[in-house]
């Protein structure tokens, strides 16, 4: 639902003591203003913790799958985990195929190719093994096996009518959400951009989140997946389409992952730190799938498709650019996410742009690019970015409407 803001009256107010609560004088003043709010949060069913891999045959079995298709990528087929899922899958009778043609930014010509492989095997149902692009992937092969046509027809909200079939996501990464998001997103290759897909029927039915999965995860993708949990944790807290329930996740997320992050980089084996880094990640999923998002989403959406680079590293470069153009409209959500990580004292504008310098430095610390030159921008290229960035579905949740040249003000600024 959409929602509005307490207004700021005096740019040098001081910042609220903690001890109230954010969420419930947000919810307050938002009621205020548009009356009574129905909200409508939407997660799947969640299998959390050390080992939960192996309930992923139960839940096949409970979903009445019987001829299922893994998705995967190649990487993913040379660790345990994969071995592992199959033999699971194969003691408990279920007759199993897979297809592992998933790239890091899933191009719809994969998705295709996997749509073509469910329908050689006669499957019905679908488990995602991987990190977010196997699982945007593994939701765009099921969007074809219920609706037909091509995946890039299925672009905005509520394009995919039909009920997908039975879809089980074990992510392998702590950040993209995707296990418990209605959001799928695709490189057209064509475009040179990445489309967003929007739909409640794009929730997976179980998410199966085993912390030991992160164990084997390069530090560079530890790194990207996890500020992208924190950039999932800021858009969904400033989104107009909030709610308390989301609220609530973003700021327990947030909390979680600034103290973890670097820890969980340095180190992914360490059992706690990727605990903390996948409960993290789930409670910034659920946050971002039921407030959607904003301007840094869908001014990266375009970069990854024009320069194939890790989505992750877009929005960790992006973020702080978005925080304080946002701020300069309303300074307040960014003074709520601060004091959940530790930011706290003077105006609120001074507020949320020590936020925005502090992500900035988060993201060089745990080995992140600190401009979109490092990821293959040019300056020729902020035009067509702009253009298509403005047409993303997250842009209409952006607390503040940018214009084209807002847009264009702010990919230089990245630059």
């Amino acid at each position: 639902m959409i929602r509005v803001r307490t207004d700021v009256a005096e740019a040098g107010r001081v910042a609220a003591p903690r001890d109230r609560d954010p969420v419930q004088e947000r919810a307050r003043s938002a009621g205020r203003a548009e009356g009574v709010h129905v909200a409508k949060f939407h997660t799947p069913e969640i299998i959390i913790g050390r080992g939960s891999l192996a309930e992923v045959p139960r839940a096949a079995a409970g979903l009445g799958m019987r001829r299922l298709l893994i998705v995967s990528d190649r990487g993913l087929v040379a660790t345990p985990w994969y071995s592992q899922l199959a033999q699971a899958l194969h003691a408990e009778r279920l007759s199993v195929s897979s297809f592992t043609g998933v790239s890091a930014n899933p191009r719809a010509p994969e998705i295709v190719a996997g749509f073509t492989r469910y329908e050689e095997t006669s499957a019905d149902g679908i488990v995602a093994l991987g990190g977010g692009s196997v699982i945007d992937a593994a939701k765009g092969i099921a969007i074809l096996a219920a609706n037909g046509g091509h995946i890039l027809e299925y672009e905005g909200i509520d394009r995919a009518r039909r009920p997908l079939p039975p879809l089980i996501a074990a992510p392998t990464t702590a950040g993209s959400g995707s296990d418990v998001s209605q959001f799928c997103i695709v490189n057209d290759v064509d475009r040179m951009t990445k489309v967003t897909i929007i739909g409640r029927g794009l929730v997976p039915d179980v998410s199966v989140v085993d912390p030991r999965t992160l164990a084997s995860l390069p530090a560079d993708v530890a790194a990207q997946s996890g500020m992208d949990a924190i950039a999932h944790c800021l858009e969904a807290y400033a989104s107009l389409a909030h709610n308390r329930l989301s609220d609530r996740a973003a700021l327990s997320s947030i909390g979680t992952a600034w103290r973890s992050i670097e820890r969980f980089v340095d180190d992914p084996s360490d059992p706690d730190a990727g605990t903390d880094m996948a409960y993290a990640a789930l409670e910034a999923g659920m946050a971002f799938t039921n407030a959607i998002l904003g301007a840094t989403h869908a001014m990266s959406h375009p970069v990854g498709g024009l320069c194939d680079a890790a989505h992750g590293a877009i929005n960790a470069v992006l973020l702080p650019h978005v925080i304080r153009f946002n701020a300069q409209a309303d300074p307040m959500p960014y003074v709520e996410l601060a004091d959940a990580v530790g930011i706290r004292g003077g105006s609120p504008h001074s507020v949320a742009e020590r936020l925005a310098d502090e992500v900035a430095s988060l993201s060089r610390r745990v080995g992140l690019p600190g401009d979109l030159r490092s990821l293959g921008v040019r300056d020729e290229h902020v035009s067509v970015l702009t253009g298509n960035a403005l047409l993303d579905a997250c842009m209409t949740t952006n607390p503040r409407k940018p214009t084209a040249d807002d847009v264009a003000r702010i990919y230089r600024e990245a630059l």
